[in-house]
């Protein structure tokens, strides 16, 4: 898939038929660009699970944090990945690993790797980069 320009339908199909969000790089900080998305996202009506290894058995946003996506007890939709671009491929592994695997791989606003993007493709799991779900929520829901 090209990843230089996503159709709407696509972005509206995964905000419409997610409902549980793992969210990568969660932070406590309501400064941090985490924080607020995961927010924003609950307050939508997902099921936002934290991860963060520095975080984990703590709250955020009254939500148990997680140190990896292996240690999230529930089936996950999809992956929220608020990290550096260098370790989407390790998320993406990761996400892999999980049984069943999320649906969705979505890597917020500067993170692309078009190799990891491939891998997760190929396994069946969609990919958004370079993009923010609140932003494309109002955008595209209202």
């Amino acid at each position: 898939m090209n990843h230089d320009r996503y159709e709407d339908d696509y972005i509206l199909d995964i905000l419409r038929s997610v409902k549980t969000i793992a969210l990568t790089g969660a932070s406590p900080n309501p400064a941090r660009p985490s924080n607020g998305v995961m927010g924003y996202l609950l307050s939508r009506g997902y099921d936002v699970i934290p991860v963060n290894p520095g975080q984990a058995g703590k709250q955020i946003h009254g939500r148990t944090v997680y140190a990896r996506l292996s240690d999230i007890p529930v089936p996950v939709d999809m992956v929220d990945v608020f990290r550096a671009s260098e370790y989407l491929a390790g998320v993406v592994e990761d996400a892999l690993a999980m049984s069943p695997p999320p649906k969705v791989i979505w890597a917020q606003l500067g993170v692309r790797d078009d190799a990891a993007a491939a891998r997760a493709e190929v396994a069946g799991i969609k990919v958004v980069m370079d993009r923010c779900p609140a932003i494309e929520y109002p955008r595209l829901v209202g």
